[in-house]
């Protein structure tokens, strides 16, 4: 069958169900639902019942919390306590299939109880009907009638609404009973995930609890009586902003994939998702119950962001292929690992770094200053911008319209032009999305499109020296900027213009070119591995030790000094006739000012703590960070322990935990101070640690470097995330807890939506193969065994230090330059590894791209907002219409 691939990827046999062989013992209750018991845990009867009893639980919290903040009368607490009283008993319920009522051991009839809680239900609802039209309409009309016309209409929508969720998942509940034998066979022959779907009763649950938020009881702790006006500005949580970044982080994610698993290369993509966020909420104008704005933009870019980053923060472009292709049978590989494992293990790394890096309580000012402390200073405009902008409940009500980026736009820019703005730039991004998709779909039935012959056939078969004229490439480029590109380029000449030939001509790696193993292909990785090792260590040991000197030794060798400058042995070096100056009583005080022992605060400091704070229900509180640290990581140890059992012990894992917590912190500081967050080379000190602490002897020793590695990445790289996320909702005056919370939730939809589509491109295509060569599998698997004592080839230990040292050399003086004209000549050492790992077609594309960004920044002195959104929409064309390529791949249509 043609989508035997999709359907093998993303479907497991259906469980045998268990009754009377549960945990719980036997059953007792008179009734029992269609869906099959023990089927999934022998610890929980229903499963899909009980877990979708949640959705009440989560109504009774939600409810309890608005009363209290809102101050309603405490009668209303009781109907969400009701709610959580039910949920939890319908929970104990469908886990143990046990009944506690007595009269069902008497009579074994239910027919008394379905009867008392119909008629109950109907009371309820035609009187509260009753109370609408008879008490409310006549109070608020004599207040103001406009007012009560909107309370009134909006209350009876919610009415309708929620009584035909209602009856329709009672509906579904009933077709379910009646059906069930006809049901049960589908589920069997869907399988897992898909047979979840068809779990009548339980969608009976969260239909029905669906149908409660949108009555007037479910909402009167956020009624429309309680409403200043018909329309709420300034909103930074809202329902549609977060279903619009999940709608963008969808789309960001799968390009993410696609180039991920090709080269390596993700993005969070800010901007374009900051952009279709604003796009999709203008068109939607005319049916928006309240203005979209700034805060809620930022929002979409948190979610979006939070999701988009999920395929390298979950390692299912180098960890993950490493472990199910790479890794050797003496090394306990190759690992299969099931699609649900791939989705535990996903969630198990998704949280925690984005609990990391919460500021613990500290104001977003000083946030800022961490980002950016002593390598960039923000300009007063953009002071005065974010100070300027407020939070989320001082926005400005009638600014309807914001693109992240445009944290410094004048109030009172004219309505029209705005428009012309957000139009102009959707315009550019969907035709270079179009332009770019179609070249995509073109490169299917063209494969030679990928690999074009520009330095002649025998540059192209024997060294692969190619071109692929990707406009996603060029825009990857474009986004690098001419500096990284150009660098890249100089490691693609360096590794596959002089190291690949030499390696191949003198033996040191006699099989093909492109063989990992035994040709020159896998030789000069060793290179480029030592390159990325001496960056990372230096880098990070530059931006470890910094705060130390400069915090303690320059104050205490500016003391020294000045005790020196008027102590008696200072005096012997000066001649008799000279005296020195008595210090005047402001000489003393500057110097204790500027160099005194007692100095504690920094100008820098100082400023900050001038900057207006988020209001207090804003921030993230002190408890949720606390518990939600201790939870995530206690989340990321039972998962990775679940995936991996034995073959990775549980002191690896906590050890590898505590260990990402320090390196996050390091590199949300070098993302600060160079705007780069450096999680490859993070990633690297980890393998490094852990070759120091798990012995050589142990045969799981290469996948527990590799899944140590794993986890400091995904922390160091979701918290970075989040910071570039707080300090552009500080500019527009976002709240820190709504993009905390934003960044939670698109990790969670990301993670699982990652491990699915990974499963799926995995089943497709050959992986490793000439499409999808997953070059950071390679360097993530020789890492792991470079420090774990592995031999490297022949000549690779000598070329791999010499290259270490000098990389080692530059890349100081690159850190130590910082500001100079001159710095942009000295060759990065990530840039020339990732020029020599990859391919020179991928290479010489981007190259491109920051030929082009040179030209357009440099030369026609233009602005940066048109070309990266250009460049965006070239990546996210190919990115997301490559799953058209995918589907033509599974229905394995011809092409040339």
């Amino acid at each position: 069958m043609a989508l035997s691939a999709f359907r093998t990827a993303i479907w497991i046999p259906y469980p045998t169900a268990n009754p009377g062989h549960g945990f719980w013992g036997e059953q007792t209750s008179t009734l029992n639902f269609c869906e099959e018991d023990y089927a999934l845990s022998s610890y929980c009867a229903e499963f899909c019942n009980t877990v979708t009893n949640a959705i009440f639980m989560w109504l009774g919290v939600r409810g309890i919390i608005n009363c209290v903040q809102q101050g309603h009368p405490s009668i209303f607490l009781i109907s969400y306590i009701g709610y959580m009283v039910v949920g939890l008993g319908s929970i104990l319920f469908h886990t143990t299939l046990k009944s506690a009522q007595v009269y069902y051991h008497i009579t074994k009839d239910p027919i008394f109880h379905q009867t008392a809680y119909a008629a109950l239900t109907a009371t309820i609802v035609f009187r509260s009907m009753w109370v609408m039209e008879s008490q409310l309409r006549p109070v608020l009309s004599a207040r103001d009638p406009e007012k009560a016309s909107y309370v009134l209409n909006t209350m009876w929508t919610m009415v309708a609404t929620g009584l035909s969720i209602f009856l329709g998942g009672f509906l579904i509940w009933n077709l379910d009973n009646v059906f069930c034998s006809q049901v049960r066979q589908w589920r069997h022959a869907v399988g897992l995930p898909w047979a979840v779907l068809l779990e009548g009763h339980a969608w009976w649950h969260l239909m029905t609890g669906l149908a409660s938020r949108q009555t007037p009881n479910a909402y009167s702790a956020n009624s429309p009586l309680t409403m200043a006006s018909p329309s709420p500005q300034g909103r930074s949580f809202t329902v549609r902003g977060v279903a619009a970044g999940l709608a963008v982080g969808t789309i960001i994610c799968a390009a993410n994939m696609y180039f991920g698993l090709q080269t390596g290369w993700v993005s969070i993509m800010s901007m374009p998702s900051s952009l279709m966020g604003f796009a999709v909420f203008k068109l939607l104008k005319p049916h928006l119950r309240f203005p979209f704005s700034p805060v809620e933009n930022v929002l979409v870019q948190s979610v979006a962001g939070g999701m988009a980053i999920m395929p390298l923060g979950c390692g299912f472009v180098g960890v993950i292929p490493a472990m199910n292709y790479l890794l050797e049978p003496n090394e306990q590989g190759p690992l299969s690992l099931s699609t649900w494992q791939l989705i535990i293990w996903s969630l198990g790394l998704c949280y925690f770094g984005v609990v990391f890096a919460v500021p613990f309580g500290f104001s977003t000012a000083v946030l800022i200053r961490v980002l950016h402390s002593r390598g960039q200073k923000s300009s007063p405009q953009e002071l005065d911008a974010a100070t300027k902008g407020g939070f989320a409940s001082l926005a400005a009500k009638d600014d309807e319209s914001a693109l992240v980026e445009d944290a410094e736009e004048e109030e009172g820019e004219p309505e029209v032009s705005k428009d012309l703005d957000w139009a102009y730039n959707m315009r550019l991004l969907l035709l270079s999305f179009l332009v770019s998709g179609i070249f995509t779909i073109c490169n299917y039935f063209l494969p030679i499109l990928r690999d074009l012959p520009v330095f002649g056939t025998v540059a192209a078969s024997t060294w692969l020296w190619t071109l692929n004229p990707s406009l996603a490439y060029v825009g990857q480029g474009i986004i690098m900027g001419t500096e990284t590109t150009l660098h890249m380029t100089l490691g693609a000449i360096i590794g596959w213009g002089v190291l690949s030939p030499l390696a191949k001509v003198k033996g040191w790696a006699p099989g093909p070119v492109d063989d990992w193993e035994n040709g020159s292909k896998g030789w000069i990785v060793w290179v480029s591995l030592a390159i990325m090792l001496v960056d990372a260590v230096v880098s990070l040991a530059y931006i470890a030790l910094r705060p130390v000197f400069t915090t303690h030794a320059l104050p205490a060798l500016a003391v020294l000094q000045r005790r020196f400058r008027h102590s008696r042995i200072a005096s012997l070096f000066r001649t008799s006739h000279q005296y020195s100056p008595i210090p005047s009583e402001a000489q003393e005080e500057e110097e204790q000012e500027h160099g005194g022992e007692d100095d504690q605060t920094s100008p820098a400091q100082a400023e900050d703590r001038g900057l207006d704070d988020a209001p207090t229900d804003q921030q993230i509180h002190n408890k949720v960070v606390f518990w939600g640290l201790l939870a995530s990581i206690l989340v990321c140890v039972l998962s990775t322990q679940i995936v991996f059992g034995h073959l990775v012990p549980l002191y690896a894992i906590v050890i590898a935990v505590l260990m990402a917590l320090v390196l996050s912190i390091m590199g949300v500081r070098a993302l600060g101070e160079t705007d780069l967050n450096p999680v490859s080379g993070i990633s690297k000190l980890a393998q490094l640690f852990f070759a120091l602490i798990i012995p050589q002897s142990n045969k799981s020793s290469v996948l527990i470097n590799l899944v140590a590695g794993a986890i400091s990445e995904a922390g160091a790289l979701q918290a970075g995330d989040l910071m570039q996320d707080l300090k552009t909702g500080h500019l527009l005056g976002a709240a820190p807890k709504a993009q905390f919370w934003g960044q939670l939730i698109g990790a969670t939809f990301g993670a699982v939506f990652s491990a699915f589509a990974y499963r799926i491109y995995t089943a497709v295509y050959e992986i490793p193969g000439k499409l999808f060569q997953v070059p950071t599998a390679y360097v993530w698997i020789f890492t792991a065994r470079l420090v774990t004592g592995q031999g490297l080839p022949y000549m690779a230990k000598e070329w791999a230090t010499g290259a270490g040292v000098l990389f080692a050399v530059t890349t100081l003086a690159r850190t130590l330059s910082v500001g100079r004209p001159w710095r942009s000549w000295i060759p990065g050492g990530i840039a020339v590894a990732v020029g020599m790992y990859n391919v020179p077609s991928f290479t010489l594309a981007r190259a491109i791209g920051g030929i082009v960004s040179w030209y357009w920044l440099s030369v026609r002195k233009q602005s940066t907002t048109p070309l990266i959104i250009i460049a965006s929409g070239f990546i996210l064309g190919e990115g997301f219409l490559s799953i058209v390529n995918l589907w033509l791949q599974a229905l394995k249509v011809p092409h040339y």
